[in-house]
């Protein structure tokens, strides 16, 4: 590919279908770097600031490349790149708007294909089957008859085509899934919205596809499924991957094992379920019910409703709770009683139903559902085990290389439940063979994966990717690997205030929250709403809402707090009310784009170190120490700075917006590692004085 060639494209073809396009030497310089990546077949991680433009700067190769490589029939279909990104939402978008403008801009074609998890279509046979079971409700038989009749409308069968959320429950039951598919032997495969997918995707070029379908195909990938086959996705050969400081928990998530009881008793009611004197379930069409199924399916669900419990009394108020060896004691203490209870309740269930279908037909699809439910009970089973044995094998007293723990869902509601996890503590090797050395091209992009400050030599700004390509594993690998900074075009020298209050209390002390909750006050009044306040956790928020919100409300300005509704809702009323103030913590550092007047005043409450009593990140410090490394330095500090930086970014989402950051956190003048969080960011107007006299600057910019 020649890159000069596609810049010219972008400054003249593309830029005719863009109103108010402006040239950008850094999206420029990014098209550059991205073609070297093709050309040489090299991994490269790209550092491209709001505004750079990033999603043409790949397109344009991505589509290049597709087309040269489709013009010549010497070369495989599986040389298709696969385009990843952190959102559905952000996947749709490159998919309607962005490819079809380089496309039409360029005057040339190459078939790209959406593709999103199999769980968003809708199985038609699936559905055939749920309509002749009686519904368990008026609410039920209501969605049913919905999606019955929008099934034969929708071109696609994507869940988002819906004009409705249906509930979880019952899309589960009609959603496509690999293990309970009948492929050729179905009888609607010659019209499944699944199997059209999959053959569309096996002759496109382009695949645009989300983080989480990515990883689910790379992990079974690296299981043993091979690279040259069709496993989640097609095989393929070049990737880039959007919003690429997620990469590292997306991987985390699917190298991880975990079972909870939401899971298990969905499962249990899919085989058999009743209500009053209705019986319904899948183990009702394959044969009359030996009357010890029931009572077996009853058990299961007792023991896991005890073992969460258990488990509910350990996570306590964090909501978390890390298993560790110690010395003459049992890890799992009270918990182990309900999981071997568990495990042997599971076991005996997988046994009487595996003999109870025996006999049946392999193909009927109530069986092969039925034998898909049992391989996730014994996976279960399987991780019962493990936390069972874990502590009790003095082979493995030094073995930390995984991570048993528990994590509470369902946030504040009135029946949470646990997850059980085994987490590795270093995803990096994993990504390095099934990612970075098992593809012919890797580019990631994000406006956040450096930890040093914005410098621009090439010695310096590859130091500054150590972080993140030692724990994705891109830097590890032996391939060529290229890094470069992009920075934004907006001018925050002009249009954005960084103000730190030098007379903050450190976070520790215990004055900084009523300082805290004075100062948001404060803020959002002079700003008159227009604010966007991060906390680092959920209890600071609602303290400081608590205190707060009365007061603003009371002033007309409207108060959102996370927790409260729906994130995707509470984001459209902050947007829609351009006077409100919307309260968020951790998920909403990053993902809120508020252009315009919506967002004004940005309050950073905390430096969003990670908590100490995260049992995976204190499990990946504790890895780093025993290797004689500086924890702090190494993993707590470089961490902090990139989510900071994301909250940062928050403010400006184009070129004519303004406004303030404040930060509430007395650590980033007084401490010695407050210069590494500075230091990232660009450029701006500054004000660090005493509270009172940045309200003064703060009126002065604003009015």
């Amino acid at each position: 590919m020649d890159a000069e060639l596609l810049c010219t494209a972008l400054e003249e073809d593309i830029a005719g279908k863009l109103p108010g396009y402006e040239r950008r030497d850094a999206q420029l310089d990014l098209v550059r770097l991205i073609v070297r990546a093709f050309n040489e077949d090299a991994v490269v991680a790209a550092e491209a600031g709001t505004g750079v433009g990033k999603s043409f700067a790949y397109l344009l190769p991505a589509i290049e490349y597709a087309l040269a490589k489709n013009n010549r029939i010497d070369e495989k279909i599986n040389e298709r790149i696969v385009i990843s990104t952190a959102t559905i939402t952000l996947q749709q978008q490159l998919y309607e708007k962005d490819i079809p403008l380089v496309l039409s801009a360029l005057g040339k074609n190459v078939q790209c294909v959406l593709v999103k998890g199999r769980g968003n279509y809708l199985c038609r046979r699936r559905l055939a089957e749920t309509q002749m079971e009686p519904p368990l409700g008026n609410s039920e038989y209501e969605e049913l008859r919905s999606i019955s009749s929008w099934a034969e409308r929708t071109k696609t069968g994507s869940r988002s085509d819906l004009s409705f959320l249906p509930s979880p429950s019952l899309w589960l039951r009609l959603c496509s899934e690999s293990d309970t598919c009948l492929g050729m032997h179905c009888a609607h495969q010659g019209h499944c919205f699944f199997m059209a997918l999959r053959k569309e995707a096996a002759d496109a070029g382009i695949l645009v596809v989300n983080h989480h379908l990515l990883f689910a195909d790379l992990a079974a990938r690296h299981e043993g499924a091979g690279y040259e086959s069709a496993v989640v996705l097609p095989p393929f050969t070049r990737v880039i991957i959007d919003e690429a400081h997620t990469i590292e928990d997306s991987a985390t998530s699917f190298f991880s094992k975990s079972w909870s009881r939401l899971g298990i008793n969905r499962s249990l009611s899919r085989l058999y379920r009743k209500r009053r004197t209705m019986e319904t379930g899948l183990l009702l069409r394959l044969a009359s019910l030996p009357g010890g199924i029931p009572k077996a399916i009853s058990d299961v669900r007792d023991a896991v409703d005890q073992a969460d419990v258990a488990a509910l009394a350990l996570c306590g108020d964090e909501g978390l709770f890390r298993f560790k060896r110690i010395k003459d004691t049992d890890p799992m203490g009270v918990l182990r009683q309900s999981l071997e209870k568990m495990q042997k309740t599971m076991d005996t269930l997988i046994d009487q139903i595996s003999t109870m279908i025996k006999l049946s037909d392999e193909e009927d699809p109530a069986v092969r559902e039925t034998k898909a439910i049992l391989r996730r009970f014994d996976s279960a089973a399987e991780i019962c085990g493990a936390f069972l044995e874990f502590g009790l094998d003095v082979k493995k007293a030094d073995d930390n290389s995984e991570v048993f723990w528990l994590e509470r869902n369902g946030g504040y509601r009135d029946d949470p439940w646990v997850t059980f996890t085994i987490t590795p503590v270093s995803v990096a090797s994993s990504l390095k063979e099934a990612l970075f050395e098992a593809n012919k091209t890797v580019v990631c992009v994000s406006a956040t994966l450096s930890t040093g400050g914005l410098e621009y030599n090439s010695e310096k700004t590859a130091a500054s990717f150590n972080f993140w390509g030692q724990r994705t594993g891109a830097s590890l690998s032996n391939r060529d690997f290229f890094c470069g900074i992009f920075p934004s075009p907006f001018p925050y020298s002009e249009r954005v205030l960084l103000a730190v209050p030098s007379d903050t209390p450190l976070p520790d002390s215990p004055d900084y929250q009523v300082f805290t909750n004075h100062a948001i006050t404060e803020l959002i009044r002079l700003a008159g709403g227009s604010a966007l306040v991060l906390f680092t956790s959920y209890q600071a928020l609602c303290s400081a809402f608590e205190e707060v919100s009365p007061v603003l409300e009371s002033e007309g300005i409207t108060c959102l707090r996370q927790g409260d509704d729906d994130r995707t809702r509470l984001l459209q009323q902050f947007l829609e009310d351009k006077t409100s103030v919307l309260f968020g913590t951790d998920s909403f550092w990053e993902g809120v784009d508020a252009p315009g007047e919506t967002l004004r005043l940005l309050i950073l409450c905390r430096l969003p170190f990670k908590t100490l009593k995260d049992p995976v990140f204190e499990a990946r410090r504790e890895y780093l120490e025993n290797f004689g490394c500086n924890s702090f330095a190494e993993l707590s500090l470089p961490d902090a700075v990139m989510k900071f930086k994301q909250g940062f970014g928050r403010l400006m989402r184009n070129s004519s917006d303004y406004g303030a950051v404040v930060v509430l956190d007395g650590r980033l003048l007084h401490k010695y590692y407050g210069k590494a969080f500075l230091e990232s960011l660009p450029e701006t107007r500054i004000s660090f004085k005493e509270f009172d006299k940045i309200l003064l600057d703060l009126e002065r910019f604003f009015y």
